[in-house]
């Protein structure tokens, strides 16, 4: 027993001396021996990817919340959101003479104690012992009896909190998840599923070519090679807030410019037969020099002098076999032709060869059809059967995926109500598709263009500030559908539509009116148009 006791005091002396060497290890500032480091890789947190979902309704309600259920606000069909949270809460029906479960209460006499009472029976001398119900003692209890009735199958409602941007407010609020879907589709029409409205590129500022807020007047071919009209023009921009001049490069009559480069006729022999500019690049230079922003409108699909060189790509009647024409008799080559669409993008490689700092396509789109119903009187020349807005979306695309690497930025017009109805007006416009392919998008919105009575209007044109107003609030709403949208850049009217029974001169005050409705909803860009270029903006002091 002592060789152990002795043993462990040995050992225990040994751990301390080795202990005691290892502190004294080291410099005599205390320093320890350093340890090898070990780096810990901690992964980042993965964020989970945002869940949208689109209102299947067109008129779909949202709640304050699933048990008040009081309507905060409506938002209308195809709107999307952002899913916060769900919840699911249990659906209490309520019949008149039934419930699920049937309670009652019945009052039942506790079981009496036994009592023993002695009685002798003096005949018999016998002790006979009985029991009695004692009133005194008596005890009720209460049972609860369940009455066996089937068992209901519990409902439930499920419901989605959601976060979306309307009218320039963030808002939230909670909806029946019935009332939106994933699949944005759905409530479109079955042909336009080849159309993209996600995934967009990022638009992205050109450094050689710097963004400005745009404040620009329309200038016919005429206005642009007369020195004595330029000038004026360039007068008044110097004098009023105007910066930008959008040209016709290629006009409503399919006449060019200036000379290009000869390439140009493999897809219009007659593309030069009238030209307007003999000296672009002196043209550009003065615009230059005077700090002018220069937009090349080119009319897509209108085009008579393309159209009589290929006969075979105008829109025709089934019927008759004959072009088909709207009531300016003007015949129109059909969006699916794709040979007019390396046309019209060679025609703005000029342009940005030039020096134009944007490429405007006007016309694009289908011509009026009295909302798609005479489409099926009519022969598009569709060889890949796209739909209208597949078609318009896809030109959009590759005029994008061949301009953008010459940093020139693209400008899409379309009709003003386009941003306030949620199909393509029979026209191949859809808000979405457009916006998401072009950096501007230019709404036509001349009050003199809505019917009497739109947005509760009596006299759309004689009401100027309201008009521009709701068609731009609109315009704003439907962006917040998409992922990097086009930068809303209307256009406004700049003529007095004397056709228009109500209306009023459109002078400096009402050209203002519109403006402030914009600068009101935080959109500072816009284009006049007049077709005479004839221009009414209040002079500033620079």
């Amino acid at each position: 027993m002592k060789f152990f006791k002795r043993k462990l005091f040995i050992t225990l002396i040994s751990a301390l001396s080795i202990s005691l060497a290892f502190s004294s290890c080291g410099s005599s500032k205390g320093e320890t021996i350093p340890t090898e480091k070990v780096e810990t890789v901690v992964e980042a947190e993965k964020i989970p990817p945002k869940e949208f979902l689109y209102s299947a309704k067109l008129k779909t309600f949202i709640y304050d919340s699933p048990e008040t259920k009081k309507v905060v606000d409506t938002i209308g069909q195809n709107t999307r959101v952002l899913v916060v949270e769900r919840k699911d809460t249990e659906i209490i029906k309520e019949v008149k003479g039934e419930t699920k479960k049937e309670v009652s209460q019945k009052t039942i006499p506790a079981k009496p104690k036994k009592e023993e009472k002695p009685f002798i029976n003096d005949d018999e001398k016998v002790r006979i012992t009985f029991t009695e119900p004692q009133k005194e003692n008596i005890k009720e209890q209460t049972e609860q009896v369940t009455e066996n009735t089937p068992e209901v199958p519990k409902e439930y409602e499920h419901w989605v909190h959601v976060k979306y941007r309307r009218n320039l407010k963030e808002r939230e609020g909670w909806v029946l998840e019935n009332n939106l879907h994933s699949d944005v589709f759905k409530n479109l029409p079955k042909s336009w599923k080849g159309m993209e409205l996600n995934n967009f590129p990022e638009k992205v500022e050109f450094p050689d070519n710097p963004r400005i807020d745009v404040k620009g007047v329309y200038l016919t071919v005429y206005s642009a090679s007369s020195e004595k009209k330029i000038n004026s023009l360039i007068e008044l921009a110097k004098e009023t807030k105007i910066n930008a001049f959008v040209i016709d490069v290629k006009d409503d009559g399919g006449q060019l410019l200036w000379k290009m480069d000869d390439s140009i006729l493999k897809y219009n022999p007659k593309a030069f037969s009238k030209v307007y500019i003999k000296d672009i690049n002196a043209f550009m230079k003065k615009m230059k020099e005077n700090n002018i922003y220069t937009i090349a409108r080119i009319v897509s699909f209108k085009d008579p002098v393309y159209a009589k060189q290929n006969p075979d790509k105008a829109i025709i009647e089934k019927k008759t076999g004959k072009p088909f024409t709207n009531k300016d008799g003007v015949i129109w080559v059909s969006p699916h032709d794709k040979n007019l669409w390396e046309y019209n993008i060679a025609v703005a490689k000029e342009a940005a060869k030039a020096g134009f700092n944007e490429i405007q396509f006007d016309y694009v789109r289908f011509p009026a059809s009295n909302g798609g119903k005479l489409d099926a009187f009519l022969d598009y020349r569709n060889p890949d059967n796209d739909s209208k807005p597949v078609t318009i979306q896809k030109y959009l695309k590759y005029a994008w995926e061949e301009l953008t690497p010459l940093h020139v930025y693209i400008n899409a017009d379309i009709y003003g109500q386009i941003g306030t109805f949620r199909d393509d007006m029979g026209l191949g416009q859809y808000w979405e598709a457009i916006s998401g392919y072009v950096h501007y998008i230019s709404p036509m919105m001349y009050p003199s263009h809505y019917i009497n009575g739109a947005y509760g209007i009596p006299v759309p044109d004689a009401e100027p500030y309201k008009t521009i107003y709701y068609c731009t609030l609109d315009s704003i709403n439907r962006n917040e559908n998409i992922d990097n949208p086009a930068i809303i850049r209307p256009w406004i009217q700049d003529f007095t539509a004397r056709w228009v029974k109500g209306h009023i001169t459109y002078d400096v005050k009402a050209i203002n009116a519109q403006i402030q409705a914009l600068e009101d909803l935080g959109v500072h860009e816009y284009l006049l148009w007049s077709p005479s270029n004839r221009y009414h903006m209040e002079k500033i002091t620079k």
